[in-house]
């Protein structure tokens, strides 16, 4: 059994722009995330995916 909990995916996003990442580019799901002194991460999940 998994310490994490399942979230949708519009939920994580909102998390991950609250610490400090901003999305780059958006091509329909796919938005590229960058925070300063890390790579950028691609973010691939449609909205009411749960991940």
């Amino acid at each position: 059994m998994s310490q994490w909990s399942s979230a949708k995916a519009k939920r994580v996003l909102a998390a991950l722009l609250r610490i400090g990442w901003q999305i780059k580019r958006s091509t329909g799901s796919h938005k590229v995330l960058s925070r300063q002194r890390w790579n950028d991460t691609t973010f691939a999940f449609h909205d009411n995916q749960e991940i």
